[in-house]
């Protein structure tokens, strides 16, 4: 960012990194502009349940008054190739007291993993992914109508209006069209960086590619089962197909969408993970949030090099609370009886006056 002064401020427990700090100027005339009517849009999201162990954060998911609850994947642990068995899972989470209260009171949107797509670490080969996509569709009481009943793949778009703002909800799918995985010979790691292949899937990419160009929202959250951009750890991530990775980082920098977050779930952990891309004046930020019912309890540490602070193998979900006139995003690692385990204040930059970002990291 040409001009900008650049400064790492500690204080305490909260690390603030801040880019191009702003002119009185522009610090003014954001003031004077400020809209007084409040809007505030407030997603509550996890991923690792398994509807046959306890899960004692339903209530306090609902305890944050979510306007929406986005599952990011790993919804039941089904790995069956027998619909009936796929059904058969789906049907028990849905018999699950808490479910059903979050189901009455709060909006639910939401993608697949492997487990609820039916094949671990499953892609486009698995044999009945059309008619899991249906059974997976019937759980999440999407109407017949719908695009997705008739396109390959449960990726979709959701729009939700704050005030005088709007929130876009891309919900991605990294399941149907993906290619097969490149397995590490030397058994160091599950799988290895591989040239070529897809996640997305080409008629994905351009619907995402749309949905992206000039859009109207003023937020942008993007959902993602498995991580973007930790992926050292060999196990499945976007960083097994590097150059699908960069389709999407150069895609970000294209379309450049405001007030832009990724989420993921899949790892039983929970982090926060950040990078910066030239030719785009915001952060990639992608926020972890899994398990639900369960974590990676014997997690004993594992490289990211785009890290942000510390991970959280406990379970809990994730939560975004987000201030669109202030243009702030709070990003939380939720626990058992509301305790906030990790913290992540991003104030991301306005448009109008070309300003720059914030990142506060702690409690």
């Amino acid at each position: 960012m040409p001009g900008g002064r650049f400064k790492l401020i500690k204080f305490g427990k909260i690390n603030l990194v801040k880019i191009k700090l702003l002119s009185l100027f522009c610090a003014l005339s954001a003031l004077s502009c400020a809209p007084s009517e409040p809007a505030v849009f407030t997603l509550a999201f996890g991923s690792c349940n398994q509807a046959d162990q306890p899960n004692d954060l339903w209530d306090d998911v609902l305890a944050t008054q979510p306007d929406v609850f986005l599952w990011g994947g790993d919804i039941v642990y089904a790995d069956t190739d027998v619909v009936d068995s796929l059904k058969a899972s789906y049907d028990l989470q849905m018999k699950v007291p808490g479910y059903q209260t979050l189901l009455a009171q709060v909006p639910v949107i939401g993608t697949w993993d492997d487990h609820d797509y039916g094949l671990n670490d499953g892609g486009a080969e698995f044999s009945i992914k059309k008619e899991s996509q249906q059974v997976f569709l019937d759980f999440m009481q999407v109407s017949q109508d719908d695009p997705r009943r008739s396109q390959p793949g449960v990726y979709a778009l959701h729009d939700y209006p704050v005030g005088d703002k709007l929130v876009r909800i891309v919900v991605l799918d990294t399941r149907f069209f993906r290619s097969a995985l490149r397995e590490d010979p030397s058994g160091k790691k599950r799988y290895l960086p591989a040239a070529g292949g897809t996640v997305l899937g080409e008629s994905q990419w351009t619907w995402l590619e749309n949905s992206l160009t000039k859009s109207p929202a003023d937020v942008h959250i993007v959902m993602s089962s498995i991580q973007f951009l930790s992926g050292e750890h060999g196990f499945e991530s976007w960083a097994n197909f590097p150059d699908e990775q960069q389709r999407l980082y150069d895609l970000i920098a294209r379309t450049n969408p405001k007030g832009l977050v990724l989420l993921s779930g899949d790892r039983h952990i929970s982090e926060f993970s950040t990078n910066k891309i030239p030719d785009f004046n915001q952060p990639i930020i992608d926020f972890t949030s899994s398990g639900l019912t369960h974590s990676y309890s014997s997690f004993q540490g594992e490289p990211n090099q785009h890290r942000l602070g510390d991970v959280l193998a406990e379970k809990s979900f994730g939560l975004l609370r987000i201030d669109l006139n202030e243009r702030t995003m709070t990003m939380e690692m939720v626990q058992d009886s509301g305790a906030i385990a990790r913290r992540l204040v991003y104030k991301y930059p306005n448009p109008m006056i070309n300003s720059g970002y914030e990142l506060r990291y702690g409690l």
